[in-house]
């Protein structure tokens, strides 16, 4: 993959562009958020390796503007340990997946790895459908009554999951480790923010909503009856 790291700890940012080189990845480093976003926009990233606290523009107006921008590059935030607003503010504003620091490098290639291999499972279609919302796996293209919606590779991985069995509940810890392949360490509100994230563009202009929760078990997608 090609892999932007952008992190003013230049000896943080090094150890982590070698070990990703190590893997076969494509590294590039920037240690400020203006020349982070720069490289964003006019390169070409499979995923970004965003720290939140950066000289120039923050963690989060970089990860905004790449969103207002419709950059299908993934993003890992990287916050310190316990800021957790942080961490829900980076998840709403379209990151992907979290890291806090200080942390090993052995996970951050286990997530990426993971986030390479897309998350999901093949359904064996190239369409998924129910109702009016049509999603074309091999673009990763999403429609609802023929009105094209944008969503960030994370969203569609966790949309993906619930159009493989329309009217099943998911329980969080399921979403968790189908779409974050975690099976001990999880944050089950991470689920929560995307499945926010995805009732706005999917349900909140349309007539009927498709996601529904089910207290006390999880989430499902289901036609309107």
């Amino acid at each position: 993959m090609r892999i932007l790291i952008i992190e003013d700890e230049p000896e943080l940012a090094r150890h982590v562009s070698r070990a990703l080189t190590r893997h076969g990845h494509l590294v590039e480093v920037r240690h400020d958020g203006n020349a982070g976003l720069q490289a964003g926009l006019t390169g070409t990233p499979d995923l970004i390796v965003l720290d939140l606290n950066l000289p120039g523009l923050n963690g989060l107006a970089v990860l905004a503007q790449l969103r207002q921008a419709n950059s299908p590059a993934r993003v890992i935030i990287l916050t310190a340990r316990g800021e957790v607003e942080h961490r829900v503010r980076g998840l709403k504003a379209g990151a992907d997946d979290y890291l806090a620091k200080p942390f090993s490098l052995e996970e951050l290639i286990a997530r990426i790895e993971a986030m390479g291999r897309r998350g999901t499972a093949p359904t064996g279609s190239d369409l998924l459908q129910i109702a009016d919302l049509v999603v074309d796996l091999p673009h990763r293209r999403v429609t609802r009554a023929g009105r094209s919606i944008t969503l960030s590779p994370r969203e569609f991985d966790v949309l993906q999951v619930l159009l493989q069995e329309p009217g099943r509940i998911f329980s969080r810890t399921e979403l968790c480790e189908r779409v974050w392949q975690r099976q001990h360490t999880y944050d089950t509100r991470t689920v929560e923010i995307f499945i926010a994230r995805l009732r706005k563009k999917l349900d909140h202009d349309f007539p009927h909503a498709l996601i529904h929760t089910v207290r006390g078990e999880g989430y499902s997608i289901r036609a309107p009856a």
